[in-house]
């Protein structure tokens, strides 16, 4: 069946649709067109309003032809068309079929996750306006007329004339709330009329650019020779290299050629100094996009970048499906980033599809990261990947100076010790900042029993609850589940319960009570839940009123804080001895991240990392090397274990409220896997377990996983397609949570 009708089809053979519908269903559905459309008014892309079970539901049309043979029997016939022209140019509507047909998922649960809330319902979608206006020769001789009988009118073609004739619709809905019903009369009476936005001259540099340093010119120009076809750029700069800079030099070589950028941040909050410096640069022309946005704004910066009324969208992991009108670049920031991996539902990695999209539009694709992922390095190493390095930082500033503190032998003060408290001292009397990392927020990880040994565990989870002091509360940070803490031993009723360990609420309060005349602002998920408290906060650490910053990730990523000269790691080493095969990895992506927060401006910077393993190689590594030679060193070890890149994985996960019960369901998956592997040639591929996971009890639910591992990474898919169908057709499919998980971003 073909994508689209040619209009060619013989009249007496009914059309039908096959539409996706956002159930967990790995098919599309059969439906004749709504009563009264015509075959040539439908095609793909479109949205169809349809009957479902006892029920309606939205779908979107993904072929349409004559009935065939595959024609289920006696399609039902769908109520309505909800659309005139397709959701999806036919360049993104195939990147929707590879990514639900690589990541084996339901293509209608894909095609719902590619749109916003507002499109999954029923509402139709509001025509755009035209992005410009211009004044037509009748406008131009009406002003007089119109001033008595229609002043508004004429003022408005006033404020074109003033501009050569021509107005953006951005532009023109700045004049004020009246105009839209004006537009509209003056089109009417032929005063005006829709131009296109390349009748308007471009108006860049709002804040006047910086010079670039060779590097960054050099790292620019290979972009900017392709951006009329496919090529990945990985630009590997060290923290404060200046990679901003290099994005929006090559978006103003975008837009100057007419075309759309779309710009892919782990999290807006985390990242809203670059939203800054694009709007400082650009102006109107860069719309927000991410689930903080309310439906109605989401569904209006979706359709600026559909209709080509915006030029540069900047958005978080969901903001990869959004439709270009004029496709000419993609860039994912932090591209190494962990927030790209949807962890639920439909498991897809925004920047793995960044590029398969940009392959398909026949745009460059920009990877950024001062440490970029291993899978990402491999395919630079390999040539698939063009790197763009940025080897030294902007400007006056110097990559700051390094030390590992051994605290095997000193006494901590709530996880500090003695070197580190003085030197935040030193630094703080200076009037310089100093930034204080904890990757483990509340106050302690642990409420102990000194009586009898207990703990205090989370009764949903295999996890212990953390202590949070301020609200007298214990929390887990698996499930979420709260309680008061508790007076006594909930299992013997002794009194004597010791927080033990630390977190960043510990810390800050040991530090204010230390550095009583110091401000100290702490940042972590707990101090930032309230709206505009991770704003608010941040304003603190850039004016300078903040001495000290305690917090975990969260000032890990991307922040330019030009104060901060120090920057003290606490409890380094808790990372080490995880079970995931990119802990290691991760952790040395996390140093190097935060060890970038210092000394970016002209002062020096110094960074001091405690922990108990000083001669452990990745600390000498980081001390001696760099992220460069340590990313070639982890390369060395996954593929002596054959790990990823240098093998494809997928994890079939399951969950139940009893312990037998997903272990029976991948227990069966894996004997049908054992069955199917001869039969499509994949015996490559290596299966292990059923398995628990390494967090067995979550949420009340205990969780297995089955992991299947292959250096082919074709004959893992090929099996994939040979099991996924049966395994969603059997009963227990039903009495268990299931998900498969390609490319897996962590094993846990």
């Amino acid at each position: 069946m073909t994508a689209r009708p040619s209009g060619l089809e013989d009249a007496s053979v009914e059309q039908i649709m096959r539409v996706a519908i956002d159930v967990p269903l790995r098919r599309l559905f059969d439906y004749l067109p709504p009563p009264g459309v015509s075959p040539a008014r439908l095609g793909a892309g479109l949205r169809v309003c349809v009957p479902f079970g006892r029920g309606v539901r939205v779908g979107v049309v993904m072929q349409t032809g004559p009935a065939g043979e595959e024609t289920h029997s006696a399609p039902r016939r769908a109520r309505s068309l909800l659309d005139e022209t397709p959701l999806w140019p036919a360049a993104l509507l195939s990147v929707i079929e590879w990514a639900a047909a690589y990541y084996h998922h339901p293509i209608g649960e894909v095609v719902a996750a590619a749109l916003p809330p507002s499109l999954r319902r029923a509402a139709e979608l509001r025509p755009a306006m035209p992005a410009a206006y211009r004044v037509t020769d009748a406008g131009r001789a009406s002003i007089a007329p119109l001033q008595r009988r229609a002043p508004r009118q004429a003022a408005l073609l006033q404020v074109f004339l003033a501009h050569d004739g021509v107005l953006t619709r951005d532009a023109l809905l700045a004049e004020g709330r009246a105009v839209r019903a004006s537009l509209k009369t003056m089109v009417g009476h032929g005063l005006i009329e829709p131009a296109d936005r390349d009748a308007v001259a471009p108006e860049y540099a709002r804040d006047a650019p910086p010079s670039l340093s060779e590097p960054q010119a050099a790292a620019v120009v290979p972009v900017t020779r392709r951006l009329f076809e496919f090529g990945t750029f990985l630009l590997n700069g060290v923290t404060g290299s200046g990679k901003t800079e290099v994005y929006l030099r090559v978006v103003e070589a975008v837009l100057a050629a007419r075309r759309q950028a779309l710009v892919l941040v782990p999290e807006i909050g985390l990242t809203a100094q670059t939203v800054r410096r694009f709007q400082a640069r650009f102006g109107a022309r860069v719309v927000l996009m991410h689930s903080g946005l309310g439906d109605a704004q989401r569904l209006l910066a979706y359709e600026k970048m559909r209709t080509g009324a915006a030029d540069i969208g900047i958005g978080t992991r969901s903001s990869v499906w959004v439709p270009l009108a004029r496709p000419g670049i993609i860039i994912v920031d932090e591209e190494h980033d962990q927030s790209y991996k949807q962890q639920e539902g439909f498991r897809y990695s925004a920047r793995d599809v960044a590029v398969m999209r940009a392959r398909h539009e026949s745009i460059p694709v920009v990877l950024g990261s001062a440490t970029p992922s291993l899978e990402s390095q491999h395919n630079a190493d390999a040539g698939r990947y063009t790197c763009l390095h940025l080897p030294v930082r902007a400007g006056p500033a110097s990559l700051p100076a390094l030390k590992i503190i051994d605290v095997r032998t000193s006494a901590l003060r709530s996880g500090m010790s003695e070197f580190v408290l003085t030197a935040i001292s030193e630094t703080v009397n200076r009037g310089e900042q100093a930034l204080v990392f904890l990757n483990r927020r509340g106050y302690a990880p642990t409420l102990f029993c000194d009586a009898c040994g207990g703990v205090a565990m989370c009764k949903r989870c295999d996890a212990r609850m953390t202590c949070h002091a301020r609200d007298r509360r214990l929390q887990c940070h698996h499930c979420g589940a709260q309680r008061p803490t508790p007076a006594a031993c909930e299992q013997c009723g002794a009194a004597e319960l010791l927080p033990l360990g630390q977190g960043t609420e510990r810390v800050a309060e040991l530090l204010e009570a230390r550095f009583g005349g110091a401000r100290v602002v702490r940042i972590d998920r707990d101090t930032t839940r309230r709206r505009g408290a991770l704003e608010a906060a941040l304003q603190a650490a850039h004016s300078g009123r903040a001495s000290i910053l305690i917090g975990t990730q969260m000032l890990a990523k991307g922040h330019h804080f030009p104060g901060v000269s120090l920057v003290a790691v606490l409890n380094a080493d808790a990372q080490l001895f995880s079970v995931d095969l990119r802990a290691t990895e991760r952790l040395a992506q996390l140093l190097v991240q935060v060890a970038g927060r210092a000394g970016r401006a002209d002062k020096p910077g110094t960074v001091l990392i405690q922990t108990r393993l000083p001669e452990h190689w990745l600390f000498r590594a980081l001390r001696h090397q760099g992220y460069a030679q340590m990313s070639r060193a982890m390369l060395k070890e996954r593929e002596s274990a054959d790990l990823p890149p240098f093998c494809a994985l997928a994890l079939v996960r399951a969950e139940a409220a009893t312990a037998e019960t997903p272990w029976q369901f991948l227990q069966r998956v894996a004997g049908t896997i054992a069955v199917e592997k001869d039969r499509v040639s994949a015996r490559e591929v290596e299966v292990f377990g059923p398995l628990p996971a390494p967090l067995v009890r979550r949420a009340g639910h205990f969780r297995w996983q089955l992991m299947l591992q292959s250096r082919q990474r074709p004959a893992l898919h090929r099996l994939l397609d040979a099991v996924i169908l049966q395994i969603e057709a059997w009963p227990e499919a039903r009495r268990v949570r299931w998900s498969l998980d390609v490319d897996p971003a962590e094993l846990c």
